[in-house]
C-alpha cells in the first residue's frame, strides 16, 4: 500500500457513499477520492458539491467523477452499490440481485490490477463481504465489511446514557450477524476498567440485567426506527466507514468491530461475522477472541448459521 497518496475508490455514490464522502472531506482522511457510480453525472455533480466545499476545509484531498481504471492504484475501494428490496421480494432474491450487482462491479476492479483493501459497507454487509471475497480472490484479510462497527457504536452511546458517563469510556460490542440475530455478549462489557455486570450487583437495584437487554433491543431496531421516521440510514455508517478507513491508513491497529472473516475463532470457519478485529494498514490484521460465556457462544454460532444458511443459498 502507497503512503504517501492516500487514495480511495468509492463504489456507489447514494447517500451512504456520500455520508462517507463528506466524513473523508471533513476528517482529511484521504488525499485522493474518486466517485464511481452508474450514474455518470449524478457522480460529476457529487464530485462538483464536495470541491466546492474544500476551501472550508482543513483537506487538500484530489476529488473527481472517475472511472474503474481509476481503482489500479487504489488503496481502498469503498464499496456501497446496491439494489433495494422490492415490495414482496424474498431476503434470498434480493441477496442473488446484489450478488449479481457485486460481480458487474469486481470484474472491471480486479482486472485494473487493484491489490489494495476493500471496505464493503452494501447490506447485508456481512454475506456481501463474503461475495466479495470470493469474486475477488484477494486474501480475506484485505477484504472487510462495516459488521457491527455501528450497532457498537449505538450500543455505548445508550449505555453511556445509562450511566451517565462518557460513551467513549464504555468498552462493549455488538457480535454476529449486522441484522435480527446480533447480540450483546455483556460478559464483556466495562465501564472504563470495571465489569458492568458487577456495577449491576453492587448498584443495589440502580441498574439491571432488564435495562441492559433493552438496550440491547435498541441497538437491534434502531436501523429501523430511523427508516420508519426518515427513510433511510447514512450518517452513522458513513462515520463508521470513514472510522475504519483512518485506522487503515494510520496503521493504527485499533479494535473495531468490523464484518472478517472467521478461521477457527469461536468454533466458525469461512463465514464472514462481526467480530472484534485489528484493523491496520493491510486491513484485518487478526480477530481477538473473547473469552464468551457458553451462552454468548451459543448466540453467536446461531448468529453465523443464519449468515451460512443465506450464503449458500446464492448461486455463485
Amino acid at each position: 500500500m502507497t503512503t504517501d497518496n492516500r487514495k480511495v475508490v468509492l463504489i456507489g455514490a447514494g447517500m451512504v457513499g456520500m455520508s462517507y464522502a463528506y466524513a473523508l472531506l471533513n476528517q482529511s482522511a484521504c488525499d485522493e477520492l474518486a466517485l464511481i457510480d452508474l450514474d455518470q453525472k449524478r457522480a460529476e455533480g457529487e464530485a462538483m458539491d464536495l470541491n466546492h466545499g474544500l476551501a472550508f476545509s482543513g483537506s487538500h484531498m484530489k476529488i473527481y467523477a472517475g472511472g474503474y481504471q481509476d481503482c489500479a492504484d487504489a488503496d481502498i475501494i469503498a464499496v456501497c452499490a446496491g439494489v433495494a428490496q422490492k415490495p414482496g421480494e424474498s431476503r434470498l432474491n434480493l441477496l442473488q440481485r446484489n450478488a449479481e450487482v457485486f460481480r458487474s462491479i469486481l470484474r472491471p476492479v480486479m482486472e485494473s490490477g487493484f491489490q489494495g483493501i476493500f471496505l464493503i459497507a452494501t447490506n447485508p454487509v456481512d454475506i456481501m463481504t463474503r461475495v466479495a471475497c470470493s469474486f475477488s480472490g484477494l486474501s480475506p484479510s484485505r477484504v472487510l465489511g462495516t459488521g457491527t462497527a455501528l450497532d457498537t457504536a449505538r450500543l455505548r452511546y445508550l449505555l453511556g446514557e445509562y450511566f451517565s458517563v462518557d460513551p467513549r469510556n464504555m468498552h462493549a460490542y455488538v457480535m454476529g450477524e449486522h441484522g435480527d440475530s446480533e447480540f450483546v455478549p455483556w460478559s464483556q462489557a466495562l465501564l472504563a476498567t470495571k465489569p458492568v455486570l458487577r456495577i449491576l450487583e453492587e448498584s443495589g437495584g440502580l441498574y439491571t440485567r432488564e435495562a441492559l437487554e433493552r438496550i440491547g433491543e435498541q441497538v437491534r431496531g434502531a436501523a429501523q426506527k430511523i427508516i420508519a421516521a426518515k427513510r433511510a440510514t447514512y450518517y452513522g455508517i458513513g462515520m463508521a466507514m470513514a472510522r475504519i478507513t483512518r485506522a487503515i491508513f494510520g496503521n493504527e491497529s485499533s479494535i473495531l468491530t468490523v464484518s472478517a472473516m472467521l478461521r477457527g475463532e469461536y468454533g466458525q470457519q469461512g463465514v464472514y461475522a462481526g467480530i472484534p478485529c485489528v484493523v491496520g494498514r493491510e486491513g484485518v490484521q487478526r480477530v481477538l477472541p473473547l473469552a464468551l460465556e457458553k451462552e454468548e457462544l451459543e448466540r453467536f454460532a446461531a448468529s453465523c448459521a443464519t449468515l451460512e444458511e443465506s450464503y449458500r443459498g446464492l448461486k455463485l
